[in-house]
């Protein structure tokens, strides 16, 4: 018999085992963003202009603040030199002088204080202007508003020179005008609070024009836009504006007032946004007025541009301070008729690369009572005012490139055709218009500027009542400025460069060339 062996129990003795393994902690890496430039969020508000200004032969060109992030807050540091004296002279009597103030400041305040005068007196009899002004502005900031004032006052003289010197022999005091203008102003925005779902932004002015040959106008204007927040993208929206005037010519007054309620809705969400106000106006006559105002913009991201479409209504008071602003060799008496635009328009904005905006637009027009200025008979150193109803088509055309703060160069390019009016020609009124500018530092010390405009497609009437077509206006202007001490700086003006005599108005050859400097002191 075959026994089987069972075998004894095997038991380890105690031990320990150790596990080593090589570990080397590592950091998921993100995925790196891809950087697009892209134009700043479109601002789709329509701001009501009070008046109109005038096209500018000279040109004016400053060097912008850098900017710096909305995380910094708002800079309390005090600026090196805010406040400076400029003063110099130059051919044609030139005396120039400006000021500004800016040092008037504290932790939630500031003051800005601006003085001006240019004087020049050219070669034609009595052909003499005399510019002066003084603009203060206060802003006040607390922590749900903002509050703004401003006073500003000017008094410019002109002569009436724009007549036939051979036939007419005129004194200095018999076609000479001064116009004398005082302004005040005040208003809020509490768009600071945006816990609020109500936002507003009232401003209201009041103004006193005068001009020699008894001739005045009191005025005041008053704007409340006003917002209710629906949710993050929808709002409803009211616009509430009102105008009074009242002109005195002699012993004839005339009324010149307006107001309009404009109720609607208002959207914007990532990639659009837009609104849609129906304004409902009584005007100058007791006339009724419905004034659309419909605007959309469709943002395209991969294409870093903006795509702008609307129909835009609106109503000018044409009152005697807009009107010789445009152009101050105005006859005195004048029909006060007020004016409705409608512009219905495409347009698009966007940017290439890092350096380069561009904009281009078409729009149609339709003005009914378009204020244009046609010679007067006699000896036509006056202008009277005629209301044309006009229908035109434009296009606009525009582009800035730009690196950093050391150059730039900008072309604006905008070509009307009018036609259709209720006269033979839209006098005075050009059909192209182009201005362009090179701004460039040299050195840090040296800074430069060049400007340009062009006005072509000017129709007046001649002495023998004839409609011709004026000569374009071609004006080039430099100026530069040199850093001599960090207080002190020179700089130097030329204006007209190519000594063009063109008529901006028919009759009014301007200055010929025209080279003053001087002095910039900082403190």
């Amino acid at each position: 018999m075959v026994h089987a062996q069972r075998g004894a129990d095997t038991v380890l003795k105690g031990s320990t085992i150790e596990v080593t393994q090589s570990y080397k902690p590592k950091v998921k890496q993100a995925p790196k963003p891809e950087w697009k430039p892209a134009m700043p969020a479109v601002d789709t508000s329509r701001p009501r202009l009070n008046f109109d200004v005038p096209q500018q032969t000279l040109y004016y060109a400053y060097n912008s603040t850098p900017l710096r992030p909305l995380a910094l807050g708002k800079n309390t540091g005090e600026q090196a030199y805010p406040n400076y004296v400029k003063l110099g002279g130059g051919n044609l009597s030139t005396i120039y002088g400006e000021a500004g103030i800016g040092s008037i400041r504290g932790k939630d305040h500031e003051t800005a204080i601006h003085l001006h005068h240019i004087s020049q007196k050219g070669q034609i009899v009595n052909q003499r202007s005399s510019l002066s002004g003084a603009d203060a502005a206060f802003a006040m900031h607390k922590p749900a508003e903002d509050w703004h004032a401003g006073l500003s006052a000017a008094h410019n003289r002109y002569s009436y020179y724009g007549y036939d010197h051979m036939l007419y022999n005129y004194e200095q005091e018999d076609v000479r005008q001064a116009y004398t203008s005082v302004r005040i102003s005040a208003g809020m925005d509490n768009n600071k609070d945006t816990s609020s779902e109500l936002s507003y932004a009232p401003d209201i002015s009041a103004s006193y024009y005068a001009a020699r040959h008894n001739t005045s106008e009191i005025s005041a204007m008053l704007h409340v836009p006003v917002t209710y927040k629906l949710n993050k993208s929808l709002g409803l929206h009211i616009d509430l504006s009102g105008a009074v005037a009242s002109y005195k010519a002699d012993t004839i007054t005339t009324p010149n007032n307006y107001v309009i309620a404009a109720p609607g809705l208002k959207l914007n969400t990532k990639n659009f946004s837009g609104h849609a106000l129906v304004g409902f106006g009584l005007g100058k006559g007791s006339n009724g007025y419905i004034l659309p105002d419909l605007q959309a913009t469709l943002e395209l991201p991969n294409l870093s541009a903006w795509v702008t479409g609307g129909w835009k209504a609106s109503l000018r008071q044409n009152t005697y301070e807009q009107l010789t602003t445009e152009n101050p060799y105005m006859a005195s008496l004048y029909p006060v008729v007020q004016t409705r635009r409608d512009e219905i328009f495409l347009q698009v904005q966007g940017g290439g690369g890092d350096h380069f905006a561009y904009s281009a637009k078409a729009s149609w027009w339709n003005y009914a009572g378009l204020p244009t200025f046609l010679n007067d008979t006699g000896d036509q150193k006056t202008f009277r005012l005629i209301y044309q109803d006009v229908q035109a088509i434009s296009a606009q055309v525009s582009g800035r490139y730009f690196v950093a703060r050391h150059w730039s160069a900008g072309l604006t390019a905008e070509l009307f055709s009018f036609y259709s009016s209720t006269d033979l020609h839209v006098w005075h009124e050009p059909t192209t218009r182009i201005t362009a500018d090179v701004t460039y530092d040299v050195t840090k010390k040296l800074h430069t500027s060049l400007g340009f405009c062009f006005l072509g497609g000017i129709h007046a009437r001649d002495a023998q009542y004839n409609a011709i077509v004026l000569n374009p206006v071609t004006d080039l202007n430099i100026n530069g400025e040199y850093q001599i001490l960090p207080r002190l700086s020179a700089f130097l003006q030329v204006n007209n460069l190519l000594n063009n005599k063109y008529q901006r108005w028919y009759g009014y050859q301007v200055y010929g060339i025209n080279i003053y400097g001087g002095l910039r002191l900082k403190f």
